[in-house]
């Protein structure tokens, strides 16, 4: 029995809709990670759930396949909304998320960071956590891109994509906390408090994959 027109369009409505959704998903990550602290998260928070979201909305069409090569038939999207009041939502969905959500709503977020961060900074508080979140938000198109890039197009896009976001947290983004931690602790050193916990944590940014590695070797 045919799939009727009606759900494969709804199905293609879906699958077009899958990025403009993770646009919000890496929003809300953003969010979430300001919540949680700006320079730290929770295990099992809302802002890993919400960038895992965001990969496996990137990756659905690659998801499915590897469904498909279980055995388990997956309908194939049709390519273009047949229907014309699908369609119409679909453009009036995509139109929102990107002129209101991602054009307009997002930077005013990461203005509300900025605020705070300058606010945190007035009363002795540690300004740090708002600026990244800020700096999170800011960078929300190219954070975008970044992932897209690395979707290898498999069946196994999925973890493939978790993977090269791990490797670029510890090839970049690592080396460069472990250099402001270096100034945090020269800054501290200044002002006669304490720094020695900043010299740490530079080394522990520096060694994450030798860390791991470590681990790995014992458990085998």
């Amino acid at each position: 029995m045919p799939v009727p027109q009606f759900l494969l369009d709804l199905l293609q409505l879906l699958f077009d809709l899958a990025v403009p959704a993770a646009f919000c998903t890496l929003a809300a990550a953003g969010v979430s990670l300001r919540h949680e602290g700006g320079t730290n998260f929770h295990i099992g928070g809302r802002t890993g759930k919400w960038i895992l979201w965001t990969v496996v909305l990137l990756t659905i069409p690659q998801l499915l396949s590897w469904i498909a090569a279980q055995g388990i038939t997956v309908p194939s999207a049709s390519g273009s909304v047949g229907t014309s009041w699908l369609a119409s939502m679909e453009t009036i969905l995509k139109n929102f998320v990107n002129q209101i959500i991602v054009a307009k709503l997002v930077p005013i977020l990461a203005g509300y960071f900025v605020l705070k961060a300058t606010l945190d900074g007035a009363s002795g508080e540690n300004p740090l956590g708002s600026i990244v979140a800020a700096l999170f938000l800011m960078s929300l198109s190219a954070t975008m891109q970044l992932l897209q890039g690395w979707n290898s197009g498999g069946q196994y896009a999925t973890t493939d994509m978790l993977g090269s976001l791990w490797n670029y947290i510890v090839g970049q983004i690592m080396p460069a906390a472990a250099g402001l931690a270096c100034v945090g602790a020269v800054i501290n050193l200044v002002r006669h408090r304490p720094w020695t916990r900043m010299i740490f944590a530079a080394i522990g940014f520096l060694s994450v994959t030798g860390l791991l590695k470590l681990f790995q070797a014992m458990a085998a």
